[in-house]
């Protein structure tokens, strides 16, 4: 894989998010972030196109002893999505699954209240939520961000990510009613891949690009 076939950083990939989003710059679009990589990109979006920015939180289901390899995820609003496949793959006995689901249920929680703090999320109801993430390798966490935005009332979802695996956007029109993706590289692999500058998004630099944002 050469630089050109890659994102420079997540502001980069923002940018050119921001560009194939301008129709989505109405009145009732906000842009909502799945933490923490997808808030830089998120933030970036919200600012060219002056839309309102909040996070979903929503935190991947590993399987134990794989943590990237997702049985599911979790979010804001009790949402539960879970990969009956990667399961039965993995022999995961419902005492291990329940297990993960509740440690992964408590770091919603703490993120929510780093994240957000006593600030209350921005209304959905009847409005268009633009779910952004850096990049899409198993879809749960973007499957349980458009749960979450169902849940509180979404009128319509878009999810705009920069870079995503082909099957998995496939799959992902069936919970979006929109997808926005840049880059479908055929045999994708991981999302850091595709970028030369993926370092770790710090929960501090999360904080700080929310509260610019609002």
């Amino acid at each position: 894989m050469s630089a050109v076939d890659r994102f420079r950083d997540r502001d980069e990939a923002g940018r050119l998010l921001a560009d194939r989003l301008t129709e989505q710059a109405r009145p009732d679009a906000v842009v909502l972030a799945l933490p923490r990589g997808g808030v830089p990109v998120a933030a970036v979006i919200a600012a060219r196109l002056g839309m309102p920015l909040d996070v979903l939180v929503v935190r991947k289901l590993g399987v134990p002893w794989h943590s990237e390899l997702a049985m599911g995820a979790v979010g804001e609003e009790g949402a539960t999505v879970l990969n009956d496949d990667v399961i039965a793959a993995a022999r995961i006995d419902e005492t291990t699954l329940q297990g993960v689901i509740a440690r992964e249920r408590s770091e919603v929680t703490r993120r929510v209240d780093r994240f957000r703090g006593a600030r209350p999320p921005v209304p959905l109801a009847g409005r268009r939520a633009i779910i952004v993430d850096d990049g899409v390798a198993t879809g749960a966490t973007a499957r349980a961000g458009c749960a979450v935005a169902r849940l509180r009332g979404a009128a319509s979802v878009v999810l705009a990510v920069p870079v995503g695996a082909p099957s998995v956007i496939r799959d992902l029109r069936e919970v979006a009613d929109e997808i926005i993706c840049l880059h479908e590289p055929p045999g994708f692999m991981a999302v850091g891949m595709h970028y030369l500058d993926f370092r770790q998004v710090e929960d501090a630099e999360v904080g700080r690009l929310l509260r610019a944002g609002r």
